[in-house]
């Protein structure tokens, strides 16, 4: 720690991070409350139907965890951005920057209400082109609707992801962008390391790899029939557990992998590491998923109730292993100039 970042503009801009983090699930949060209250209030049209539809559980809690996914994923990447800015171009340029946390916010307000009010309009409007009395149900008919709707829901999700990271991006860039050629203060190498830049690292990568891991959780309810069957707690039991797990099991790999003698954070490396494992564990567990039942049908060994559970436990012995151990290959790899 130098002396320069005892300096109050100093120090406000060592908490940049954090606040870009709490300003936006802030706003996220604020979003979503607004939103809802238009949709639930009495006199708004379809309020009664939305209320009891609200009131299901297959509804709520697939919507609460999809918007708990957005804002995870939204904090950890505005926190990077800020973490970025400041082991790239230093304290002191950073806190010479006119009013980033004010800029920030106003950008990513702007960046919701688009969402919102456009790009989810525009969504809806294309689904229902799929659904029955629809024109594309009209000329491509059942069969082929059958097939086109989960890859259209399933682009759908992807289009939402790509908007809520271009979203972040773009509110922090506006935010940054000014001062950046004013780099005549402290260098990166003058920036102070974070308290624990080891569990930085693991905790922005275990975040963004719990938040893709629920992602494709909520993509695949939107057109997936697995948990029609289940009651409220069972779909609470369903929806926690597994990002909670993913969340255990890269912060472990990621720890692993960043090592005590890390000296900076990062933070987008952590980023990049997250995606790529989380991208290679889903290849696996699927790879390995085929070739078991592909094995188990040849020699029938699918014959009862405990072969199934037998496949699921092992299944799942095989997700926390790839998660720890391609977390911690990605996490070193990425971070190996840096150890």
């Amino acid at each position: 720690m130098t002396a320069t970042s005892s300096h109050p503009q100093a120090r406000q801009a060592l908490r940049l991070p954090c606040d870009f983090a709490l300003i936006t699930v802030a706003i996220d949060a604020v979003m979503v409350l607004v939103n809802m209250t238009l949709q639930l209030w009495p006199d708004s049209p379809n309020a009664e139907q939305l209320r009891s539809a609200y009131a299901l559980p297959g509804v709520w809690v697939p919507m609460v965890f999809s918007i708990g996914m957005a804002w995870v994923l939204a904090a950890a990447l505005a926190w990077s951005h800020g973490r970025n800015a400041l082991e790239k171009r230093g304290v002191d340029s950073v806190a010479r920057l006119p009013q980033p946390r004010v800029r920030y916010g106003a950008a990513y307000v702007v960046v919701l209400l688009l969402n919102f009010y456009a790009l989810s309009p525009l969504l809806y409007d294309l689904q229902l082109l799929f659904m029955p009395g629809g024109r594309l149900h009209e000329s491509l008919g059942d069969t082929s609707m059958r097939a086109a709707m989960p890859v259209f829901m399933f682009l759908q999700s992807v289009a939402q992801l790509i908007v809520l990271v271009l979203g972040v991006w773009g509110a922090a860039w506006f935010a940054l962008r000014a001062g950046r050629a004013d780099a005549s203060g402290m260098r990166s190498d003058d920036v102070p390391a974070a308290s624990s830049p080891r569990r930085a690292v693991a905790l922005v990568g275990a975040s963004v790899f719990a938040s893709l891991q629920m992602w494709s959780g909520a993509a695949l309810s939107r057109w997936s029939s697995v948990s029609q069957g289940l009651d409220g707690a069972g779909l609470l039991v369903a929806w926690v557990v597994p990002p909670l797990a993913a969340f255990a099991l890269a912060f472990w790999g990621g720890w692993l992998g960043a090592t005590a003698g890390l000296s900076r954070v990062r933070p987008f490396r952590a980023v990049a590491a997250s995606v790529l494992a989380f991208a290679l564990v889903q290849i696996g567990c699927i790879a390995i998923a085929l070739a078991w039942l592909a094995l188990a049908v040849w020699l029938h060994g699918f014959n009862s109730a405990g072969s199934l559970v037998g496949f699921a436990l092992a299944l799942v012995l095989v997700y926390t292993l790839l998660a720890v151990l391609l977390t911690r290959a990605a996490t070193r790899g990425f971070y190996r100039r840096y150890l």
